[in-house]
């Protein structure tokens, strides 16, 4: 989509044994002497179905595998990559997260996709660990890795190619996919509002089109987390209950996205937890 930049455009789904956990954009950068992967897939086969897209298209070895959060679907095909030797990097917290969540993110996904779809998938996390910026070079090609304040998680990280100018949000951004509050609803507001005033050539988003140009396509987003945020602000001061809350906030949104009735609940009850504490 760009030069020496690839990806895979996942699903709009939920992880299934039908889609192999393949429903976020995950993908590669080729740089003059080596690559570096951004996101690894839902699986160890959907990880290894991206190990397979480098190999047909370079022989330059994989320096670095960045995991922009700890979602299983962005995070689950690292062990594709173990026999590489990459540097596995993350956000400072990202290791954190995934001592705490690992487990029971493998343990319900295998419930959710089957042993046979998840065997060989492991926790692998970041030995290097990104705490504000850190500049990678892959030969005439350097990419700045930036960690973000609580917003979609408590670790998520942006990649941006600095010489074709393309951003890789990570879920900092969602396109046609209902956005995600698993951190902070007024954290993702203002991470998005600060990814709004960037000049990128062209993003790629966790869930959506491979390639999105800007600054346009977040509005969406922001006027879908402020909607929610003004309805729960309603209900709170309404006295009305966390159930209330979940049963109608953002209600006035529920066409404009994919997945609405699986991930506005779970935004409204972070959210409105978040806002009670305002």
């Amino acid at each position: 989509m760009a030069p020496g930049v690839f990806v895979r455009q996942g699903r709009h789904e939920l992880m299934t044994a039908g889609n192999q956990g393949g429903i976020a954009n995950i993908g590669f950068i080729v740089g003059r002497d080596a690559v570096a992967v951004v996101d690894t897939g839902g699986s160890a086969c959907d990880g290894a179905r991206l190990r397979t897209a480098i190999a047909i298209r370079t022989k330059l070895p994989i320096r670095y595998v960045i995991n922009t959060h700890v979602h299983p679907d962005h995070i689950f095909g690292n062990v594709a990559f173990r026999a590489d030797g990459p540097e596995f990097i993350g956000q400072e917290r990202l290791p954190r997260a995934l001592a705490q969540r690992g487990e029971h993110y493998l343990s319900a996904n295998r419930r959710l996709m089957g042993e046979q779809t998840l065997e060989g998938t492991e926790i692998i996390a970041p030995k290097t660990t990104v705490a504000d910026e850190r500049l990678l070079d892959l030969g005439e090609r350097q990419l700045l890795l930036t960690a973000h304040e609580v917003s979609h998680t408590d670790n998520d990280l942006t990649v941006l190619d600095v010489t074709t100018r393309t951003l890789w949000s990570g879920d900092l951004i969602f396109v046609g996919h209902t956005p995600v509050v698993d951190g902070s609803l007024l954290g993702l507001l203002a991470v998005g509002d600060k990814l709004g005033a960037l000049e990128p050539a062209r993003v790629v988003p966790g869930h959506g089109p491979a390639a999105i140009t800007w600054p346009d396509v977040i509005a969406p987003q922001q006027r879908y987390l402020e909607k929610l945020a003004s309805d729960l602000r309603q209900f709170i001061k309404d006295g009305r209950t966390m159930s209330d809350a979940v049963a109608h906030a953002a209600q006035a949104e529920r066409g404009s996205w994919q997945l609405f009735d699986e991930f506005n609940p779970r935004n409204a009850t972070a959210g409105f937890a978040e806002l009670e504490w305002e």
